[in-house]
């Protein structure tokens, strides 16, 4: 064999090489132990075409496990870093309700209309329908459920109706904690949000939330606004199927209106169906009450939220009561959510209103008489028991004349003052100048200009009206007429310091303009309001006994919580004597004098006229056993705001006591009343006041 390199033969690609001899090599030398193999060693074929495109094995479980991973750290750093937000702005602004004491709406106030409730304020059937209607498994399901979002798909695809695809919780958190964007942010926050919401709230609060923030159409927001704006009732009357008709509206608020879209009324009775089947599937509902349902029918308007009419002055007058009386904080009730329920009863409410449209209203011709346009009216009714304010009258509407007629202090209450006079004199077993004791049948001189006897403070010579003189007449005849001469001296008698303290006593407020202790308070300089007057007369006919005037009768937080109230306090504020015997003077103003007009009521009553200097305001207080009410007709200027006579109003001459103030007076009390038995006057007299002295 030659000693030359033999040449080798060619690779033959893939194709396995001979074996060769134990310990030899390529070139025949001893392979060493433990060496790399050498380059002719076999190697894993390379994928080549299509191949290449598919990972292996390894890649693909990599990439799972690093995916896994990923999901799992953004999860958890989500949850921590995603904290639950304080509520944004719309959802926790509220209107406050103002209701009749019977419990219908009488004004709603606040740029939102929503009225938060309790659950237990809502019906079950209300619940249910909700739950049918966007969220079945609520009770039984986490915060979020894909298969929600995959059902409401393929509902929506096979016409079985539109249906949320967030649970009830990703909802709420939308409406409550977020915005209505639709962002990727949104969406990653209202998950996380969601999730920690169900673990720190109980199903039936975040239930409650939800029926509280979600928008059903015509300005209502939460179930309670709802339930008023579309069938007039609480939540907590709805039927099951009025409930299933506000549920669907939650899919379509304006659409599903079958009042406001009348052509759209098959898809909402569609909608309408699905609820209510749903209702029965789950059981909420018998298959025989499903079968007997019927579609509701909304009513027609929504309740108005303006504050026209008489409901601005009320709004406005109770949130003063409120804050003044240390109710609720001003902050606090601008903040709304408060439902307050009024002493105010609807039907004498309305009875007020009319009585003052027939009787001054409707004769006023402000476009022949400019002096009509001076005429305003103001009024104030209260339950002489209990202190209850059951009416009010303020003005002929709240936005064209802003000042509330019913509570102002700025006109004289002329001669209906006088009742006050004499309980103080009879109160505090008072004596004339010539030492005898004051009752009814006490004569005193009723000359016109006569000066007081015993007034250390200057001559005061007041003038009767018309200037007329009486001569000597009784304190019940002087009564009748109302003579100025009279009373100014009967003031000096009494201690114009204990009249003044007997009015405060019956109940007009200390801080009443012009009530000041000297002769001339006889004549009713002061200033009080109808309000005032009408709780003072009140303690008169609730024979001394005071209860200071509320017009609140319940107030209720965001649906549930109870506010606290005043404890009602009532004391005697004069004896019964004193309260009795005045009411038998007035009951004689009423049959003999200046307050005939009162008989028109119908019943037995007490009264008192009067009438303010230069004749800007006219006045009638009067009562009967059950009800206190006081009437003034007052003159201002609409654009000065200047007090102006009443001279020529109406077409009259002159409007006095016992015209039209008298004639609202009557009709109302007659309204007001209808029904009730006419109660008599259960009186305990003064020695000799029974006896009437010719």
């Amino acid at each position: 064999m030659s000693d030359e390199p033999q040449p080798q033969p060619p690779n033959q690609g893939w194709a396995p090489r001979e074996p060769q001899a134990a310990g030899e090599g390529q070139t025949g030398e001893q392979a060493t132990p433990g060496t790399p193999a050498e380059p002719g060693k076999a190697k894993k074929p390379k994928r080549t075409g299509w191949r290449r495109l598919i990972p292996t094995w390894r890649i693909v479980l990599s990439t799972v496990v690093v995916g896994l991973l990923l999901i799992v750290g953004g999860f958890f750093l989500g949850y921590h870093l995603v904290q639950i937000p304080a509520a944004n702005a719309l959802a926790t602004k509220q209107s406050n309700v103002y209701l009749y004491a019977d419990g219908s709406v009488l004004a709603r106030d606040g740029e939102v209309n929503r009225e938060s409730v309790g659950l237990a304020r809502i019906s079950k059937d209300a619940q249910h329908a909700v739950l049918a209607a966007e969220d079945r498994d609520f009770y039984s399901e986490s915060a979020i459920d894909p298969m929600a979002m995959v059902r409401a798909g393929w509902n929506t695809a096979t016409g079985k109706g539109k249906q949320s695809g967030s649970t009830i919780t990703q909802q709420y958190v939308k409406n409550y904690y977020l915005a209505q964007d639709q962002t990727v942010t949104r969406k990653v926050k209202e998950f996380f949000i969601s999730i920690k919401l169900d673990r720190e709230k109980s199903k039936s609060e975040i239930l409650e939330g939800y029926l509280n923030t979600s928008f059903f159409g015509r300005g209502a927001y939460g179930i309670q606004a709802a339930a008023q704006a579309y069938f007039g009732v609480d939540a907590k009357d709805l039927t099951a199927a009025q409930g299933a008709y506000l549920a669907s509206l939650l899919n379509a608020p304006s659409q599903y209106d079958v009042v406001a879209h009348p052509e759209n009324r098959p898809a909402a009775e569609a909608r309408w169906k699905y609820v209510m089947n749903g209702m029965a599937d789950k059981g909420w509902i018998s298959p025989s009450e499903r079968a007997a349902a019927k579609f509701p029918k909304p009513k027609q308007s929504t309740i108005s939220t303006n504050m026209s009419g008489q409901r601005g002055y009320v709004v406005n007058i109770v949130k003063k009561y409120l804050i003044e009386n240390d109710i609720v904080d001003e902050e606090e009730l601008g903040r709304g959510g408060y439902r307050i329920t009024t002493t105010l009863q609807k039907d004498k409410q309305d009875a007020f209103v009319k009585a003052v449209d027939d009787k001054l209203m409707s004769q006023l011709d402000k476009k022949e008489r400019k002096v009509d346009t001076y005429v305003r009216a103001g009024g104030a009714s209260v339950d002489p028991k209990t202190g209850k304010v059951v009416a009010m009258y303020n003005g002929i509407d709240y936005v064209k004349q802003y000042t509330p007629n019913a509570v102002r202090r700025d006109f004289q209450v002329g001669s209906t003052f006088k009742p006050f006079v004499f309980t103080s004199a009879v109160e505090n077993h008072s004596e004339t100048q010539s030492g005898q004791m004051i009752n009814p049948n006490t004569r005193y001189d009723g000359t016109s200009e006569r000066p007081v006897q015993g007034w250390s403070g200057g001559r005061y010579a007041p003038e009767n009206e018309d200037h007329r003189d009486y001569g000597h007449v009784t304190v019940r005849e002087a009564t009748d007429k109302s003579i100025n001469a009279v009373y100014a001296q009967m003031a000096v008698d009494v201690g114009s310091d204990k009249v003044k303290q007997t009015a405060i006593d019956l109940g007009l407020s200390p801080d009443t303009p012009e009530l000041t202790p000297s002769p001339s308070i006889a004549l009713g300089v002061a200033t009080a309001s109808p309000l005032d007057m009408a709780e003072a007369y009140a303690t008169l006919a609730n024979h001394g006994r005071h209860s200071t005037y509320t017009l609140v009768e319940k107030v209720m937080k965001d649906g549930k919580q109870e506010v606290e109230l005043p404890e009602r306090r009532e004391h005697q504020a004069v004896s019964r004597e004193s309260a009795d015997t005045t009411t038998s003077v007035l009951r004689s103003v009423v049959q003999n004098g200046t307050a005939t007009a009162a008989q028109a009521a119908g019943r037995p009553a007490a009264a008192k006229t009067g009438t303010a200097e230069e004749d800007t305001a006219a006045w009638f207080a009067g009562y009967t056993p059950d009800l206190a009410t006081v009437v003034a007709v007052m003159g201002q200027d609409p654009k000065t705001a200047a007090h102006k006579p009443l001279y020529g109003a109406m077409g009259l001459a002159r409007i006095n006591g016992g015209g039209a103030p008298a004639e609202i007076w009557s009709q109302y009390t007659r309204d007001a009343l209808k029904g009730e038995p006419a109660a008599d006057f259960d009186l305990q007299l003064q020695d000799g006041a029974d006896v009437t002295a010719p």
